[in-house]
């Protein structure tokens, strides 16, 4: 069995694929879609996607990405990041001009970047960032990425934990042909995903989160974009807490749909032991 990840070895998604499913084997795909596409098809069983950052926000294309493909949500993972300065054996700090990571990375290290007047450069991924350093052998140059891409890539580490917060994590979905099945486990908390475009009619949003509210269920994220070619009608990708079978999440659903064109839910999955964590700033 295989889980599929955008990026390369070293990526940070290649490590939350080792840190959830280590028995699996993880394989790299050059983009989001090609991740999609390699499950949908049969070609791997699961798909690890960085979904969002708490310094970052969210990662660009997935919510666009999510409405058009056939998996299911499965699960969720919480992965601190600690992101390293890498640069070729020999380097200096003081030699270092410019430095290449995912524009994710660069905006969690903006701060760190800012202040020492090193220009930030975007590259497809991290691993990517730290696989051109090594090639290109200039001690001009470095990459920001993970410890594990520095060993691989045989790099040196300029700087250890150069993200702005050290709290810096980024939330990942698991995703999977089949949905979860079968009746919610009374001593689980889950969450429940799904997506929906509103009407083109005055208070469509309100009365459709107003579903929730009178059911007394709580939404934990609320993303809005645009989808359609007419830019008249909005979609929301939605979180909220309960299983999908659950009474109270059933008559809200079942009420959004007067509201709405489309209404699919992604999949209802356990909350991970990182949401029940206090962090202290």
């Amino acid at each position: 069995m295989s889980i599929a990840y955008q990026g390369i070895a070293g990526a940070w998604s290649h490590l939350a694929c080792r840190a959830v499913h280590p028995e699996l084997e993880a394989v790299p795909c050059p983009s989001f879609e090609d991740v999609f596409e390699i499950v949908e098809a049969g070609g791997g069983d699961l798909a690890m996607i960085p979904i969002e950052n708490n310094l970052g926000g969210r990662v660009a294309d997935i919510h666009q990405l999510l409405p058009h493909q056939a998996l299911h949500i499965v699960a969720e993972y919480f992965q601190p990041i600690r992101h390293e300065l890498l640069a070729v054996p020999g380097a200096t700090f003081e030699g270092l001009k410019a430095v290449y990571s995912h524009p994710q990375a660069l905006a969690q290290c903006r701060r760190y970047l800012r202040k020492r007047g090193i220009e930030p450069r975007a590259a497809s991924d991290t691993a990517a960032a730290a696989e051109r350093v090594a090639q290109r052998g200039d001690p001009s140059i470095g990459a920001i990425a993970s410890a594990l891409a520095g060993e691989l890539y045989e790099l040196s580490s300029l700087g250890r934990d150069i993200q702005d917060e050290q709290h810096n994590t980024t939330r990942f979905i698991v995703l999977a042909r089949e949905k979860n099945t079968g009746p919610a486990d009374r001593d689980t908390d889950y969450i429940t995903a799904l997506w929906f475009q509103l009407r083109s009619v005055p208070a469509a949003l309100y009365k459709a989160l107003g579903a929730f509210a009178t059911n007394n269920v709580n939404l934990t994220k609320l993303e809005s974009y645009i989808g359609s070619e007419n830019f008249d009608r909005a979609r929301f990708y939605v979180e909220v807490e309960g299983h999908e079978f659950d009474a109270p999440v059933l008559s809200a659903l079942e009420e959004i749909e007067y509201y709405t064109d489309i209404v699919r839910v992604l999949g209802s999955f356990a909350q991970h032991e990182f949401r029940q964590q206090r962090i202290k700033p």
